[in-house]
């Protein structure tokens, strides 16, 4: 909870609290921007848009395929790990999509090509995108709203996203949007930055848990184990209920004279509490609970945490947050939550 800017919260600024939690799930960009605002003390409501709008954040396709914030020093580290699984180069991926890994190849270069210099609208860089290949037939995937087809070229530093104004979205390459970037890492070097910052805000965790966040578990698992087998200087490993997992040497003293927390908090969906350990973390959530928090087609609830445990969820009617706690979650300070949840309601 410390770790997470949440008990206390932060005074960190939005670009430190992005850097804290290795990234911030953007899929919804209200719940990304109240996730960065819990963990701050002083929270302005447009923070973080005019960092986008100042480009001291990017938005773009990160862990486990979907749209994250990141900072753009770091987030290049992150690109090259979820890339290291080539996803796009497996014999499904290939059926799904009608991709071919040479065609795939020529595609990133298509990409840099005509936003070279340039920003467009999505359909702006699919028509340009398609003159240049003269493949017509790849529009229709294109033009798609998960973007699946142009994710490989964000994790190859290729694209990301520029401005937007409501649903429309426009693309740049990062090299040339983002003062900051720092390019895409050979994924060994970028190893050395994307394990220590999670176990950093994670840990203690496996490397099947870490790579669960990064990919949904689709990295190699000899690729994995080279990557914590690299870090070992600077790795302890320690048992959480009995079961290995490693954490940050230099963190062991730390994590051992933190004491229970008993704060509670709300916090929005997808929020990266939940994401980071994973919605399948039985210390974080409940296994007879999991349902209610990671829902039908991807949607991760709100959710109440108290003592660091997932103990209830919340949504919005109207102007007021309706808390439902679960029956087994054992008595609430009933004064902490109606503080917290009047704290949350200012910020809404």
């Amino acid at each position: 909870m410390r770790r997470h800017l949440l008990d206390p919260v932060g005074e960190a600024d939005v670009v430190d609290v992005v850097r804290r939690l290795c990234g911030v799930q953007a899929q919804v960009p209200a719940a990304a921007a109240l996730a960065v605002r819990v963990r701050q003390q002083d929270s302005p409501a447009d923070s973080v848009n005019r960092a986008l709008e100042e480009r001291r954040l990017m938005r773009t396709w990160a862990m486990r395929g979907t749209l994250h914030l990141l900072t753009p020093d770091e987030a290049g580290a992150y690109l090259s790990l979820v890339g290291a699984a080539r996803s796009w180069e497996k014999g499904s991926w290939q059926k799904a999509f009608g991709v071919a890994p040479d065609e795939m190849v020529a595609l990133v270069e298509a990409v840099g090509q005509v936003l070279d210099g340039q920003v467009l609208s999505r359909d702006e860089l699919v028509a340009a995108v398609g003159e240049v290949l003269g493949r017509p037939e790849l529009e229709a995937e294109l033009r798609s709203g998960w973007g699946t087809v142009l994710k490989p070229v964000a994790w190859q530093g290729g694209l990301c996203h520029a401005t937007s104004e409501g649903n429309r979205v426009s693309f740049a390459r990062p090299d040339q949007w983002l003062p900051e970037w720092a390019g895409v890492p050979d994924p060994d070097e970028a190893a050395q930055v994307v394990i220590p910052a999670y176990l950093r805000a994670y840990g203690p965790a496996s490397p099947e848990r870490f790579d669960a966040w990064l990919t949904r578990g689709t990295s190699k698992n000899a690729t994995l184990r080279s990557w914590f087998a690299a870090l070992d200087g600077r790795l302890a490993t320690v048992e959480v209920d009995g079961e290995p997992a490693f954490l940050l040497a230099e963190d062991v003293d730390d994590l051992g004279d933190t004491s229970q927390t008993q704060t509670v908090r709300l916090l929005p969906g997808f929020d990266q509490y939940v994401l980071g350990p994973g919605t399948k973390a039985e210390e974080i959530i409940a296994p007879s609970r999991r349902v209610e928090v990671s829902r039908t087609a991807g949607w991760i609830s709100p959710v109440v945490v108290a003592g660091g445990r997932v103990v209830g969820t919340w949504e919005v009617d109207g102007r007021t947050i309706q808390v439902r706690l679960f029956e087994e979650a054992g008595p609430i300070p009933g004064p902490a939550l109606d503080a917290e949840v009047a704290r949350v309601e200012e910020l809404l």
